[in-house]
């Protein structure tokens, strides 16, 4: 299916070719991808969300509000904005506030697959108090507001509770936004 065919990219992050999502991991492929952080400035508060435990590799760590794949013939700000509204039932139709901060590569290797990556860094300065949540279960198990005071410490603490892109992209966003 057209929906799933992600798309593989050089060091450059130039297309290179398509491929079905599973087959891309496990061929250790590199492709696109993004992770988007909702920031509350006023509350000074990001979100997190903790991956259902079905999924098939960091399932029940906790990551950035939202983050996937472009498909096929998709931007990432189009992306961005479908996979808000899917896993969290945010509707930014219009992409308006959504900002892209850069990118980072990584590899992570896991038992059947890896996650090879040029990941895109989003942030989407959000009204916590505005905001209704609807997470979908077969997506997150849970959702966490957290200052980055209180988060810094739980990453001290516990860094096997995190995505392994996670401390990468969080410091694009912590660069970005005004110390707290």
């Amino acid at each position: 299916m057209m929906e799933d065919l992600l798309i593989w990219v050089d060091e450059q992050d130039q297309e290179t070719g398509y491929g079905e999502k599973m087959l891309t991991h496990q061929k250790e492929q590199l492709h696109r991808a993004f992770s988007v952080f909702l920031y509350d400035p006023k509350e000074k508060k990001t979100l997190l969300h903790r991956r259902a435990f079905g999924k098939y590799h960091s399932g029940g760590l906790w990551t950035n509000a939202c983050c996937s794949h472009p498909r096929k013939g998709e931007s990432l700000q189009e992306a961005a904005v479908r996979r808000l509204k899917e896993e969290l039932g945010v509707d930014i139709s219009s992409g308006a506030g959504l900002s892209e901060l850069g990118s980072f590569q990584y590899y992570e290797k896991y038992t059947d697959c890896a996650e090879h990556e040029i990941d895109h860094v989003f942030l989407l300065l959000a009204d916590m108090h505005k905001l209704t949540l609807q997470p979908d279960p077969e997506e997150i198990e849970d959702i966490r507001w957290v200052t980055f005071l209180e988060l810094n410490q739980w990453m001290s603490d516990h860094p096997e509770a995190f995505t392994a892109w996670f401390p990468k992209a969080l410091s694009m966003v912590c660069e970005t936004l005004p110390a707290e």
